[in-house]
């Protein structure tokens, strides 16, 4: 197992104790051994957003989408995020692309 695997079941542990505090620092380790890894993106954001850092946990759901945009999960997280924060523009926009995955389509990033 890698370092950044390690570090992410460690994060994991965290998070199903509730430590969302060493959870999202140990995902950000995680983050600095492999910056493409969407799991942890996403686990980042998750993390935050129960934190109340909503802002960051936003940027995190951005990348997460970013590296991977045919994600269902990732939009639905991305838009959650959008309402805490109070953009329901953004909200909506998220999960219309959550809706197109769960019908069996594509989102196409090369538009935006």
């Amino acid at each position: 197992m890698s370092d950044r695997d390690d570090l992410f079941d460690d994060a994991n542990g965290h998070l199903a104790l509730g430590e969302l505090a060493e959870a999202a620092s140990l995902y950000r380790r995680c983050l600095e051994v492999d910056p493409d890894f969407f799991d942890g993106w996403h686990a980042l954001g998750m993390a935050l957003l129960k934190l109340g850092e909503v802002k960051e946990a936003i940027g995190c759901g951005l990348k997460a989408v970013t590296l991977r945009p045919n994600d269902l999960l990732a939009w639905t997280a991305l838009s959650q995020m959008y309402v805490r924060d109070g953009n329901i523009a953004e909200a909506e926009a998220a999960k219309g692309n959550a809706r197109i995955l769960s019908l069996g389509g594509k989102v196409d990033r090369t538009a935006s």
